[in-house]
């Protein structure tokens, strides 16, 4: 009788210590594959061609925001506008212990904006986990004005998939506007 109270316990409790280690082992894993503050800044300051003092001001406020991104994307954009606008841009998709792979965005904004741009773009992305995720349209709001050597950011959003888009660049586009990106493998000239 008492065997067969404290069997059923016992079990319960070993299911749940043997569990216990698979857990730690992904969250590490997941840590592993995270980009520290100091390495987006790096990264970012090297490939805008600023001071890391510069860049860091930019990645606190979106590591305080969102944390540790999984994956990050630069490359160079560019675009325009007269109340509707398009932007293209491409580039690389960092993520630890993987190769960089292309990739591409297109897309339409509508909205009270007017002028054009060409910018460096350093975009963090958080909760990628595949990179086959990234290949959708993220929709955002915009409303900044580009300045040269000024960093404009800006959130978009899709399937738990937060995209952190940091500019740089010569031009002016100012105003407001609501769009997206639709990021893919190939270059394509349709913005939809």
């Amino acid at each position: 009788m008492i065997l067969s109270k404290v069997l059923p316990a016992a079990f319960a409790a070993l299911v749940m210590l043997s569990a216990t280690p698979l857990a730690n082992a992904e969250t590490v894993e997941d840590a592993a594959d995270q980009f520290s503050e100091n390495e987006i800044v790096q990264a970012a300051s090297g490939f805008f061609g600023m001071t890391t003092e510069a860049v860091a001001k930019a990645v606190q406020k979106i590591f305080s925001e969102r944390g540790l991104p999984d994956a990050y994307i630069k490359g160079e954009e560019g675009s325009g506008a007269f109340v509707v606008g398009l932007r293209y841009g491409s580039g690389y998709l960092i993520r630890k212990r993987h190769k960089p792979l292309k990739v591409y965005w297109q897309g339409p904004s509508v909205g009270f904006d007017i002028g054009g741009n060409a910018s460096k773009n350093f975009t963090l992305i958080y909760n990628l986990r595949r990179a086959d995720r990234l290949f959708q349209k993220f929709p955002g709001v915009e409303g900044s004005y580009y300045f040269i050597a000024g960093i404009g950011i800006n959130y978009q959003r899709a399937d738990e998939i937060t995209l952190a888009p940091m500019r740089t660049g010569v031009g002016l586009r100012a105003g407001v506007n609501a769009g997206y990106l639709t990021y893919t493998r190939e270059h394509t000239l349709n913005p939809f």
